[in-house]
């Protein structure tokens, strides 16, 4: 039996030694598995490369994709399962917040025969700053309501997956890439193995707020309609409510014969119809904007380096 591990990088020189060293010891244990190491180099600005380099050098089992630039952690994920053959196929960080200490419990889970995936979530969120914490609560709430993608509150990318989820995942080849939606949405039998939250072995975090916000706001819109809906729920009711208006003012007109005055009040009426106005072609603009994507079929990524004999280098 293979196994094949995918480590998503980008700007991580620092941590890459310990997370090398990690998967080493957990390989020892594994030792009735083949096992590859698949690194992504999402295109790093330090010496990401470099190490890798030094890593493959004295290790066959390390194999490493460098990007032509930076194409995004999405991105990295599907590069790897697209040139991973292992049996089975697990992805982590590089940061070990995934700690690889769990891969054996989650492949003697899996191999029980009753699930196709051990996915992993976390069951605190100790260390974040507690806005986002909030934040990240409400979306996967929101999410959930709003879309058939299953997405578990806390949930990581760090799973393992038997071969016919990651070859289902693969033919998933659309360009705008959620992959916790992408999971749950091609469906499989899925253990939820949950754990401490464990802070960063090194470097700093690539993910502010900013980030994570779009990330969110990307996520909904690939995988639920339901903010067109809205907009155009939002479009009905604010028509009703100006033909009322209107049949109020020329009432009032008829029977007081009272001219409406006041230009304070008309200017707060056009401002608020004027913002409903642009927030709903805002939203028509993000599905738009998604369709165009779509349509010039460009690929996820493009490998500029590898020591890959074989690789699918472009995708």
């Amino acid at each position: 039996m293979k196994l094949s591990l995918i480590i998503p990088c980008f700007n991580e020189e620092v941590a890459l030694p310990f997370i090398y060293e990690e998967l080493v010891k957990v390989s020892a244990q594994l030792a009735e598995y083949e096992i590859e190491y698949l690194f992504i180099n999402d295109g790093s600005t330090d010496r990401t490369l470099t190490v890798l380099k030094e890593l493959a050098s004295s290790d066959d089992r390390v194999k490493y994709y460098s990007f032509s630039r930076n194409f995004g952690k999405e991105a990295a994920m599907y590069a790897g399962f697209c040139n991973a053959d292992g049996d089975y196929v697990a992805v982590m960080d590089a940061d070990l917040q995934d700690p690889p200490s769990l891969l054996p419990q989650m492949l003697e889970i899996i191999n029980t025969g009753e699930y196709d995936s051990v996915a992993t979530r976390r069951v605190n969120r100790e260390g974040e700053p507690p806005i986002r914490s909030f934040f990240a609560r409400q979306f996967y709430k929101i999410i959930n309501k709003i879309s058939d993608a299953d997405i578990v509150d806390g949930a990581r990318d760090f799973r393992l997956m038997k071969r016919e989820m990651v070859d289902a995942i693969v033919e998933l080849n659309e360009y705008n890439r959620f992959s916790k939606g992408i999971f749950g949405w091609i469906g499989f039998r899925t253990y939820w193995l949950s754990y401490q939250n464990v802070e960063r072995i090194a470097g700093e975090t690539k993910w502010n707020f900013w980030k994570l916000f779009k990330y969110a706001i990307d996520g909904i819109v690939n995988f639920s309609q339901v903010p067109l809906s809205l907009a155009s729920y939002g479009g009905v009711l604010l028509t009703f409510v100006s033909f009322i208006a209107i049949i109020f003012v020329i009432v009032r007109r008829l029977i007081w014969g009272d001219p409406v005055n006041g230009w304070a009040s008309l200017v707060c009426i056009i401002t608020f119809i004027g913002g409903i106005q642009l927030f709903c072609m805002g939203i028509m603009g993000q599905y738009l904007s998604k369709t165009y994507l779509e349509t010039k079929k460009r690929p996820h990524y493009i490998v500029a380096e590898t020591n890959d004999e074989e690789p699918i280098k472009i995708k």
